[in-house]
């Protein structure tokens, strides 16, 4: 009878423990889980993800031409390579899409948003390291 006795203390020893453990996991977990939110980057982080485009010269739909320079940044630094190394394409898609604007699409705020959102979509559809974040526009000249 006394290692019966014995053997049922233990046992609700090991389940009490066993249930504050998981209690406090519960806790734990609870009060500190970080939301899926991506952090706030600081500048520095920032210009450290990004790769500056060339001073890009075409012509557009409308027979002006304009001068355009973008940054672009970049989730992690194996994209910001992969990135660099594929500035050739970059060129192509950001030539490509300004020959079919006009000058007129670039009056007002909306259609330079819609330029970098949609060159933000065809840059990440070839990157393969990592995703585009955003695109900044640091130059423009339409004539």
């Amino acid at each position: 009878m006394f290692k019966n006795k014995l053997v049922k203390i233990m046992l609700i020893i090991l389940i009490a423990l066993t249930l504050i453990g998981v209690t406090a996991l519960v806790v734990i977990n609870y009060f500190s889980s970080t939301s899926d939110e991506p952090k706030e980057l600081t500048i520095e982080e920032v210009i450290e993800l990004s790769v500056d485009t060339q001073e890009i010269t075409t012509n557009l739909l409308s027979n002006d031409y304009i001068r355009i320079k973008f940054k672009i940044q970049t989730d992690n630094k194996k994209a910001k390579v992969e990135l660099e190394k594929r500035d050739f394409q970059v060129n192509n898609i950001i030539i490509r899409e300004l020959s079919g604007m006009e000058s007129t699409d670039f009056e007002g705020p909306e259609g330079l948003q819609q330029l970098e959102d949609n060159l933000k979509v065809m840059i990440n559809e070839i990157l393969q390291n990592g995703k585009v974040v955003q695109v900044y526009t640091t130059s423009i000249i339409v004539q």
